[in-house]
């Protein structure tokens, strides 16, 4: 987004004239109901406002083959799906080349809106929390569970799992809310009841295996579903209930689980959704958790180190200490994936969830089943972070960028195609003596704002997403320049 005066603002001649000195949105890569023929978009594209009487305020991430902005009205606008894109274009509201508001319930501002693989959620000015899209993302409140398998989950609990497990989990357990728990364990354990009444359990391991089974599996229901009507498995826009009180200032979504930031508590991270591999903090995986609950951030977590072992996990020697997490409250949020991040007030960046790549930044490949301070980042204050399908993006309050995770596409910037378990500092030489601003990450590229208003890509560019100025099928493991001479106000 940005504002300008009528000069050239994209390196390959895209003007913005005087009229439009209002902030305006550009879109590039893959939006095919945006183009003709569904084809990606290889240059900086504007975006055309919402009604001739209103302006752009904000963008918003995620979405799968579509976009989100939010006009200065306070209207959340979806564009670019495609009909044969079926759940997202449905999640997106249908809407094709020009945005539209979404229709939501009530007309109240929206503030600030996310999306992951195939659902919604936006926050409203009150407080309110609305949701839409995949089922299994939206909560339900309850789910029925067969009385026989009910006693098989609380004799597991009570067989060791029951004292780690919060009390509000243990009572939606009992009253059938939640699927099952499988605490610190390789394994998630579903259930689920058919049309018929039948029910069924399921085991699905924690490893990547285990994750292509499920989306074949997702995908096989779908393709052999009798009315192959992809709104049936979908939920309209519904209002998250949260405890009395509690008003929310922003949201973020994973692929399939759900983060919110209370304002009315002072920084109270919640999450619901996908538990598989600790995305949403609770210190064990869980298959589904269907109503909001809080996660324990920074009064949970610590971390120790020595000379020798500064940032390291290990075996606790006599040598080391334990550290309280800067910090006392939460101040944002991000989700990539299957991971987490929540940043404090003092800039300590924590981590949680799926960790294969490194993307939890904990130096190993471990999955983090509760919020974990990135310690080799002690000393760095934070302020920005972003994350995608497999990496992690963070910015210190002096510009620089920091990047850690899955690198097989150049999503990192550094240079190769290399993995990294632990943050790396980027030392490219396109961002000597830029002071980064604003980053954001999609599912397999990057890019940033800087404080001189440029804008930089790296990572996959199969679909433009990085820029048509070199050959899409070439991977940019290096920050590219996109954007020339205008001001960006906001962008994620």
């Amino acid at each position: 987004m940005h504002e300008s005066g009528g000069e050239e603002v994209a390196g390959k001649g895209v003007r913005v004239s005087a009229e439009e000195k209002e902030r305006a949105v550009f879109m590039w890569g893959y939006l095919p109901g945006a183009s003709p023929q569904g084809a990606p978009l290889l240059l900086p594209t504007p975006v055309p406002k919402p009604t001739p009487e209103d302006s752009w305020k904000d963008v918003c991430p995620g979405g799968c083959g579509f976009a989100m902005a939010i006009s200065e009205s306070g209207k959340l606008n979806t564009w670019g799906s495609t009909e044969n894109m079926g759940q997202s274009y449905v999640t997106a509201g249908k809407h094709e080349e020009t945005p539209e508001p979404y229709p939501l319930q009530n007309d109240a501002p929206i503030l600030k809106a996310g999306a992951g693989w195939a659902h919604c959620v936006a926050v409203t000015d009150s407080g309110e929390v609305y949701t839409w899209g995949w089922k299994e993302c939206v909560p339900t409140g309850k789910l029925v569970v067969d009385q026989a398998l009910k006693g098989v989950m609380e004799k597991d609990l009570n067989q060791g799992t029951r004292d780690k497990t919060p009390a509000f989990l243990q009572t939606d357990i009992s009253e059938g809310k939640i699927a099952s728990v499988s605490p610190k364990s390789q394994a998630i354990h579903s259930v689920s009841r058919s049309s018929s009444g039948t029910t069924s359990s399921q085991e699905y391991k924690g490893s990547e295996e285990g994750s292509k089974r499920r989306r074949l599996s997702t995908q096989k229901q779908a393709s052999e579903s009798s009315s192959s009507n992809e709104e049936s498995f979908s939920a309209l826009p519904c209002l998250v209930t949260l405890s009395p009180g509690v008003r929310i200032a922003s949201v973020a979504a994973g692929g399939r689980h759900t983060l919110a930031l209370s304002v009315s508590d002072i920084g109270q991270v919640w999450g619901w959704g996908y538990g598989g591999e600790g995305q949403l903090g609770l210190g064990f995986r869980i298959r589904t958790v269907s109503s909001p609950h809080p996660i324990a951030c920074i009064e949970t977590s610590s971390y120790c180190k020595d000379k020798s072992t500064a940032g390291l996990r290990g075996n606790i020697t006599s040598d080391m200490q334990f550290h309280k997490v800067p910090g006392s409250y939460v101040t944002a949020i991000a989700c990539g994936g299957r991971h987490s991040l929540v940043l404090t007030d003092a800039g300590a960046l924590l981590t949680f969830g799926w960790g294969q790549y490194g993307q939890c930044g904990q130096g190993s490949t471990d999955d983090e089943l509760s919020p974990a301070f990135v310690s080799s980042l002690s000393g760095v204050q934070i302020q920005g972070l972003a994350a995608g399908l497999w990496h992690t993006m963070c910015i210190s309050s002096t510009g620089e960028v920091y990047a850690f995770g899955g690198n097989q596409f150049g999503q990192l910037g550094t240079g190769v195609d290399q993995a990294e378990t632990r943050p790396r500092l980027l030392d490219a030489t396109s961002l000597e003596n830029k002071h980064v601003k604003m980053i954001s990450c999609g599912a397999r590229h990057t890019a940033i704002i800087t404080e001189d208003a440029k804008v930089f890509c790296w990572g996959w560019n199969k679909y433009g997403q990085v820029y048509a100025s070199i050959a899409r099928s070439v991977l940019r493991a290096l920050p590219l320049i996109v954007y020339y001479y205008f001001l960006i106000v906001n962008w994620q």
